[in-house]
């Protein structure tokens, strides 16, 4: 969306609710034209590869979906300046239909002959950016692809360059010119950009809709899984604390360091205690009487 709207998130944070929704109805719109169910997933990023404020919407959609009759499936496909027509209007609209805090940035701007309306209204005649990667039927490469934006914090540790005490230095891509720069800010500018990115307490940075809504995905996943001749994953096992100190570090911690016998779990006792200072606990264990 055009850059004059980002700053509003920040001072109408419930605005950030709605936005994935109307991103993922765009294409729930089209589906159901065709009476098709598409399976959707939603991941939100309110940061620009320079950390500046930047809102904008990752979506991934299934190009085939499930028939409203449940009983066969059929193929979707997007125009993008469609999406972008459909996305801008619901966007726009919105704002329109709000009671929207402005910041300063954008209030003098305004007098009796433009205001927030006029505003909104020329932007909606501008082109909107709505890119549509094309499909692929690599799924590995997919998943991977779709994972970067699924968990992507907003700078990556391997884009900092280096900090001197007093500031920071890192690379970023610019989009318009295709080419690597690098930027410095003061240690308190770079966490400040950084921090405003932290989402609120239980908000929801990647949401669900058609099949992969939670009130219908135990319903409709099942049928899509025997159209496609795919089975049901099976659940997931979570590594085990001792699995992960054997990876990491070479050591069960479910065996004595002195007699080399397993020894029974009996109790956990969590405390705000250094890793390091936990890891000391096994020698001082395995040289207590219960060995």
């Amino acid at each position: 969306m055009p850059s004059e709207l980002w700053d509003l998130f920040w001072l109408n944070r419930e605005l950030l609710n709605q936005i994935t929704k109307l991103a993922a109805d765009c294409i729930m719109t089209l589906a159901r034209k065709l009476d098709v169910v598409p399976a959707i997933f939603t991941a939100l990023h309110t940061f620009g590869r320079d950390l500046k404020r930047n809102v904008h919407v990752h979506l991934s959609t299934t190009r085939v979906g499930l028939h409203t009759n449940l009983k066969k499936t059929k193929k979707l496909f997007f125009k993008q300046h469609s999406l972008m027509k459909m996305w801008k209007h619901r966007v726009i609209k919105l704002f329109k239909s709000r009671h929207i805090i402005l910041p300063y940035s954008l209030t003098n701007q305004f007098n009796n002959a433009f205001n927030f309306n006029d505003l909104l209204n020329s932007l909606y005649h501008k082109n909107w950016m709505v890119f549509c990667q094309k499909a692929s039927s690599n799924h590995y490469a997919n998943v991977n692809y779709l994972g970067r934006y699924i968990k992507r914090p907003p700078i990556a540790d391997s884009k900092l360059k280096h900090y001197d005490g007093n500031n920071v230095i890192f690379k970023y891509l610019d989009h318009k010119t295709d080419t690597y720069l690098e930027t410095s800010f003061s240690v308190f500018d770079f966490i400040g950009r950084l921090i405003q990115h932290i989402p609120d307490v239980n908000f929801r940075m990647i949401r669900y809709y058609g099949i992969l809504a939670n009130r219908v995905r135990s319903k409709l996943l099942p049928i899509l899984y025997k159209f496609l001749g795919q089975t049901e994953k099976a659940q997931l096992i979570l590594p085990s604390y001792s699995s992960l100190l054997i990876s990491n570090f070479n050591l069960n911690p479910m065996i004595c360091s002195k007699c080399n016998n397993h020894m029974i779990h009996v109790l956990t006792i969590y405390r705000n205690t250094a890793s390091h200072t936990l890891l000391g606990y096994h020698n001082h264990l395995s040289e207590s009487t219960f060995c």
